[in-house]
Formats: structure tokens, sequence, C-alpha cells
């Protein structure tokens, strides 16, 4: 029998101080990680599994408290252990990498500066050992040109680049658990499938045990020898990898394998086209010398062409960086571009802002981020109703029942107008956003990483939501996205960009089933690997 580095046992999370407005948030919570495993906490969002996760290091609020349970390392219990107890362990014995490496890392310090801060409060080194220890530690992580690299700020890298650094930080004291949560959630298909790899081959030479916290069951089946499903607060199921997803037991393990968005896209025939662009340029001017005389150009978007026909979707992907977004954000004119435009049979370019405003009715957004793009201080019926007000769309009633009509359109009561968007889950968020824009009746509709921050199985409903309205309002879609399984489920056409120039492009379907560009099939083996090619080792 291998020997258990972690118990948990009977755990109970509770949110509040007792009484009536106290939320247990984990109950019952037992498992154990075994030295040189890697187990594998899942679940929507809301599961318990961050909450069960943040207590082994006593992470948690002040407001948190455990009324039960025990979680036990090297015998002794970490829920009863002293402040001092603790700081010997976390990031010494066991360690962590948080979901956003931008809003972990310090942006005031250098990423050598923060490693050795590490280095020096658990292993005591300065100086030249120190710098030593962490070009060593950047170099395992495989960041380029170490030596370099160590004086840059947190803001000068990529966000695979600054996962690296946070990994890096978590294996300076070569710890013998390290807690991931959520790792690859912010990063694009390329970058997740090499913090993986990354992390299995840590994990191999180090012989550490991986505590993985994610709701990405395809990234769970190829690192986790063993899986525990949680729901709202409970384990619900515990197998190990390949009997869990082989034979599901519990219906909520099955709800989740199957939440990937699947299905065609709504069938169009000979429509004529809605969206056109041409040799379409976004250069942005590099600047130098005192008299700031243009030197060069950052091409980030460079000759795309396309025709959209009306009531199809155009899938666009790419990796962060690759101009997806800012060739979205010219199509609506909402930055400048050189190229043509043709919206409707009309020709943009050299339209005034003033001439374009009338317009944007017929093209609307939704934003990646729903919360950060609903306004905190307006109720949802202010929202959904401020475009109708900004386009003079009818009278206080005619408004009022324009709002009610698109708020059940997306799926929400109509009551759920007066009240505000901290009131609502991530994927009721974003339906308010799909309601906002559909509430204009518009014939075109950018969707920008739309569901990116969602789990799968509200993916799943947003994805299912947006295709029947689609059928039902014979609407466009551009779709931006880094996730090919949900561009597969809605879209007619894909264009594959890569640093601003279109690589691929042509029929989903034959793309999908038979690309031509390298870097297209570098996405598509990065999305879609075949699990038994990349399933864990078995251990035993």
């Amino acid at each position: 029998m291998e020997q258990n580095l972690i118990e948990v046992r009977d755990l109970a999370v509770e949110f509040g101080h007792g009484g009536t407005g106290a939320q247990r948030a984990v109950e019952n919570v037992s498992f154990t990680i075994r030295r040189g495993e890697t187990l594998a906490l899942v679940g929507e969002s809301g599961s318990g599994k961050s909450v069960t996760a943040h207590s082994i290091l006593r992470l948690l609020p002040a407001q948190a408290s455990h009324p039960a349970g025990q979680i036990r390392y090297a015998g002794q219990d970490l829920l009863r252990a002293s402040e001092k107890q603790l700081r010997a362990i976390r990031g010494n014995r066991i360690a962590m990498v948080f979901q956003e490496p931008m809003t972990s890392l310090n942006p005031l310090h250098s990423i050598g500066k923060q490693i050795n801060e590490v280095l020096g409060l658990h292993k005591g080194l300065r100086g030249k050992a120190a710098t030593a220890r962490t070009l060593e530690l950047l170099e395992l992580v495989g960041i380029p040109e170490p030596a370099k690299r160590i004086r840059a700020f947190p803001h000068e890298l990529s966000g695979g680049q600054r996962q690296r650094v946070m990994i890096a930080m978590a294996l300076a004291n070569e710890p013998e658990l390290l807690i991931a949560d959520e790792p690859t959630t912010a990063l694009d298909v390329t970058v997740q499938l090499k913090i993986l790899e990354l992390l299995k081959d840590l994990q191999a030479r180090l012989g550490m045990a991986l505590l993985l916290i994610s709701h990405d069951l395809n990234l769970v089946r190829r690192i986790a020898h063993r899986v525990c499903v949680m729901q709202r607060g409970r384990v619900v199921e515990e197998a190990d990898c390949e009997t869990l997803f082989e034979s599901p037991r519990h219906p909520y393990t099955r709800e989740l394998l199957e939440a990937d968005p699947s299905g065609a896209p709504v069938e169009v025939e000979n429509a004529p086209p809605m969206l056109q662009a041409r040799d379409l340029r976004i250069w942005f001017p590099i600047r130098k010398g005192l008299l700031r005389r243009t030197v060069g150009h950052i091409k980030a978007v460079d000759g795309v062409t396309f025709e959209l026909p009306r009531g199809q979707t155009l899938g666009i992907v790419g990796e962060s960086g690759s101009g997806k977004s800012t060739l979205g954000l010219a199509i609506l004119r909402l930055i400048a571009s050189q190229g043509e435009i043709v919206f409707q049979g009309q020709s943009l370019q050299g339209l005034s802002q003033r001439q374009v405003r009338p317009l944007r009715r017929q093209m609307q957004v939704v934003f990646q981020d729903p919360f950060g793009s609903l306004s905190p201080r307006m109720s949802v019926g202010q929202i959904v109703g401020e475009g109708l007000r900004i386009h003079g769309m009818g009278n206080e009633e005619e408004q009022e029942r324009a709002i009610i009509a698109a708020l059940e359109e997306v799926g929400l009561d109509a009551a759920t107008r007066h009240r505000y968007p901290h009131e609502f889950s991530g994927g009721q968020r974003q339906r308010i956003a799909i309601a906002r824009a559909l509430v204009l009746k518009p014939a075109l509709i950018l969707l920008d990483e739309p569901t990116s921050a969602l789990d799968r199985t509200v993916q799943r409903q947003v994805v299912e939501l947006l295709r029947s309205l689609q059928a039902k309002y014979d609407l466009t879609y551009l779709f931006i996205s880094h996730d090919l399984a949900v561009v597969r489920a809605l879209s007619h056409q894909i264009m594959v960009i890569k640093q601003g120039q279109v690589v691929e492009q042509g029929a989903a379907q034959a793309i999908f089933d038979a690309p031509q560009h390298p870097y297209t099939q570098q996405l598509l083996e990065s999305a879609f690997l075949a699990p038994a090619a990349d399933e864990p080792a078995k251990k035993g």
C-alpha cells in the first residue's frame, strides 16, 4: 500500500459565524493524496473544489471556518496548526499555483526578485546563491533566455510565461505537494498543452504529488491518476481516472462528461452576403526618437479578406495576440483600419462616426467577461434597455415590453430585470449580455470569447441558445474563440489567424476534417488529443 501524503477526513467549511446567516460551502468531504500521484478535484463553479483545496493551506478568508473534519499531513492536523507551523509548510512543503498569474504576481517587482524572496524566506539563500537557483528554476520550467528574463516584470511576459514563473516559485523549495488551482483556464490551447506537459514532466522528475483543481475534463483525463467529482460541496464520486471516464456511476459525473458543446451549425442555403472584408489592415506605428518619427509598424491585422453570408457564423480562431479581437473591433468600426468593409451592401470605410452611428443598432457585440462588461450600478432592465433609449426605439412602455421579451428569449425570468449583475451566476450574466445585444434586433453580432469564462455545462447551454437564436432571427455571427470545441459546434466557416495573417480559411467541416496548415494542425492536436495516447502512467 502506498503511503498517504495528505488525508482529508469529513471536512466541512462554513462561511459566516453560526446562526441562520452561516452557509456550508463544503460538507463531509474525504479523500487522500498519495506520494507522487495526481488527484484531480473536478466540478462546476461553486462546487466547493477550490474552497477544499485552499483549506489545506488555510488560505480561506477570515469569515470562513472549519466546524468539522481533519486535514492530516505528516501526522499533523493542519486545521489546528499554529500560524508559525503553517508558515513553515506554505510554499515550502506544500506549494500552490493559482488560476490567474497576473493577479498573483507583484507588478512592482521583477520575477527574479519574487522568486528570490521565496528562496530567502524558506532556504535562507541570498545574493548570488539565490540568483543562481532562480536561473536554474526558470530554465527548469522552460522560460527562454532566463538570464534576460530574470529582470523582467510580470506585464512584460505572456500569459503562459507568467504561469511558468508561478510554477517556478512553487517549485523553489522542492515541495512534496503542488496544488494547481485551474492552472490553464485562462491560456490558449497550445499553451495549455505545454503547461500540462511541463507539470507531468516536473512531477516525474521531482517525485512530488499533484492536486489539480479543474472543470476541464479533457485536461484531467490526460494527467490525473484518480478523480474526485464534487457537486454542491460534496464528493459524489471517486475513482481512478480510467474507471471514471469509462464507467461513471453518478448522474452528475455523466452530465459533466457529456457537457462538451456538440451538434451542427444552423443550416443556411443560398444566403446573400451580410459582411465582406477586402485586404483589411490594422497597422500600429512604432515611433522612436525625440521627434517620434515612425520607424516601423506592428501589423496586428495584415491583409484579411472574407465574405460572410447572412445567417452564418464565421469562427475566428488563433492564440492570444494573433489579431482576432483587433479584427472584430475594426469590423465594428471601433478602431481605425485600411482596406474595405462592406456591411449589408454599404461600404463603411470613409464614413464618419456620426454616419456609422445609425448602423450600430444592426451591429452588436457580446464580450468575454460579462461581469466586467455589465455596469454594477445599473439594474438588468436598465442594462438591456440602454440601447433602446440611445437609439430612440419606442416609448417607455414599448421599451419595457421589449426588455421583458429579450430576457425571456434568453431563458431569464422577466422579474430579473429589477436585480443587479452581482446577483447572478456567470452563465446568467452572459445571458443578460446576449439579451442586451438581442433587444435591438441586430443583423450581426460579434461574440468575443463569450464562453471562455464559463463551466463546460454552461458553455453548452450558451452555445445551444446562440444556435436557436440564430435559427429564429436569421442572425449572422462573428465568433472569436480559442476553444475549438465551441467553434466547431457553431461555425459554418473558419478563419485561422497567426500573427495578424490568415493562414487558413474555408468551410468549417473541411478544416476540422483535413487541416492543411501546420499551425491549424497544431491547434487541433492541442484541443483534441486522443486520451489513449496521453494517459498518465498507472501507479502500483
